[in-house]
C-alpha cells in the first residue's frame, strides 16, 4: 500500500492531509494493511515449520475458541468472531499452536467466511491426513452493522465436516456438542 494513496484518499473524503492529526496517518495505514493482509505474504510451509508429529492417536482433538480477525473482501470492512477446529488424527498430530497460526494466515487475507472456514479445513486435510476434519466459525461482520442493514446482533456461523465428520453424525454432534454448539432436544 503506497502513502501517496493514503493521502490522497484522505483528500478525496475532505480531510486536510496536512493537518496535525493526520501527519503520520498515512505510514500507520500502510503498516495497519500490510499486518492485516499478511497471509498473503506467508507460506502454510513457513508457518508448520515442520511442527507435525507422529503420534498413535485416534482420539478427537479438538481447539476452540480461536479469535479471528478478518477483513471482508466486498466491502474491506472487518469481521471477527471465533473458529472451533476438531479432527480426529490418523498417525499425526499438530504441534499445538499450528491450529491458531493456519486459522492467522488464512483470516489475515481479504475473506469471505464461508472460504475461510472450507480453507482451514482442506489445509488440515491436506497436511496431516486425519480421518476428519470439523470446522465451525462465528463472525460478526462491521459490513452488516455499521452500514447496510445495520443489524447489531446478527452472528453468521459457518462450517466445514471433512471426512468421518460429514460422513458420520455420530462424530459430527460429538464435535459440535464439544465446542458448545449443538444443543440436544429437549
Amino acid at each position: 500500500m503506497n502513502e501517496n494513496s493514503i493521502r490522497e484518499f484522505l483528500s478525496a473524503a475532505g480531510e486536510d492531509p496536512s493537518r496535525e492529526g493526520l501527519l503520520r496517518t498515512p505510514e500507520r495505514v500502510r503498516k495497519s494493511w500490510e499486518f492485516l493482509l499478511s497471509g498473503y505474504r506467508q507460506s502454510i510451509d513457513e508457518i508448520i515449520n515442520g511442527a507435525v508429529f507422529t503420534e498413535n492417536c485416534n482420539d478427537m482433538i479438538i481447539s476452540k475458541d480461536i479469535e479471528i480477525y478478518s477483513m471482508c473482501e466486498h466491502h474491506m470492512l472487518p469481521f471477527f468472531g471465533k473458529c472451533h477446529i476438531g479432527y480426529i488424527p490418523k498417525g499425526k498430530v499438530f504441534g499445538i499452536s499450528k491450529l491458531s497460526r493456519i486459522v492467522d494466515l488464512f483470516s489475515r487475507r481479504l475473506q469471505l467466511q464461508e472460504r475461510l472456514t472450507a480453507e482451514i479445513a482442506e489445509t488440515i486435510m491436506n497436511i496431516i491426513e486425519p480421518d476428519g476434519v470439523g470446522v465451525v466459525i462465528e463472525a460478526q461482520h462491521l459490513c452488516m452493522m455499521m452500514r447496510g442493514v445495520q443489524k447489531q446482533n446478527s452472528v453468521m456461523v459457518t462450517s466445514s465436516m471433512k471426512g468421518i465428520f460429514m460422513k458420520n453424525s455420530a462424530t459430527r454432534t460429538e464435535f459440535l456438542n464439544l465446542v458448545g454448539l449443538h444443543k440436544q432436544n429437549r
